[in-house]
């Protein structure tokens, strides 16, 4: 699904931004028919819908990845791990800039050689005026890909989150209200530390806009939102 958001405080030189996460399936490429990874085709028909349905810009839009971009090949089974650098290339080579982290299915060795895109895992940077901070992964057992201990985890979230923050993306988020599922102590976390709007996916809510005490949380798991 395709969705729009308003929001207040995007900078001059920024009209939008395009929030996506879990986009885990394989399609046909909308040019070549080719296999390819379902993020790779939505960054095609996102800027063929910015000349043609009234989307802003691309060379003016943003883009966040809040994680697990991978399918395997066949499209046949839940979960894999692989090199979502394509995805990552596809809205790079299209858009100002993309943001983002790592899911526990996704492979980002390679995405640290594309301009213009930033991996954020404890860091932050800012882009257009906006500041994000990101922490990539889950909380869970560290021997397997795409984890690391939750104790870890969460002092990576509160260290990047002592910054000043405009958005912070997470793969794992915290919960919402009912029926928004996510982890207790990100949501403590988030607002205590009154994080104006966190960007997360790993688990779908059938509504995507969460309110806390000191912002808001927006769920983008198999969605793409364009906020403008």
């Amino acid at each position: 699904p395709l969705r729009r958001a308003t929001a207040r405080g995007l900078p001059e030189g920024l009209d939008a931004l395009i929030l996506a996460s879990d986009l885990q399936g394989i399609v046909p490429d909308p040019q070549t028919r080719e296999a390819t990874l379902l993020g790779v085709a939505v960054a095609q028909v996102l800027v063929e819908a910015s000349r043609s349905h009234g989307l802003p810009k691309a060379v003016r839009t943003g883009v966040v990845l809040a994680g697990d971009l991978y399918s395997v090949p066949g499209a046949n089974e839940r979960g894999g791990f692989g090199d979502v650098a394509p995805v990552w290339a596809a809205f790079a080579e299209r858009f100002a800039w993309v943001v983002g982290v790592a899911g526990n299915h996704d492979d980002v060795r390679a995405v640290q050689d594309i301009p213009d895109a930033h991996l954020l895992d404890g860091r932050d940077v800012v882009l257009d005026g906006l500041t994000f901070g990101g922490v990539g992964l889950i909380a869970g057992n560290p021997k397997k890909p795409g984890r690391r201990s939750e104790d870890e985890q969460l002092t990576r979230i509160e260290k990047v989150t002592d910054e000043a923050l405009d958005v912070l993306i997470l793969h794992e988020g915290p919960h919402g209200e009912r029926e928004q599922p996510g982890h207790a102590g990100i949501r403590e976390i988030v607002e205590r530390q009154k994080v104006p709007l966190t960007v997360c996916g790993h688990v779908h809510w059938t509504t995507p806009l969460a309110q806390h005490a000191g912002g808001q949380i927006l769920n983008v798991d198999a969605r793409v939102v364009v906020l403008v």
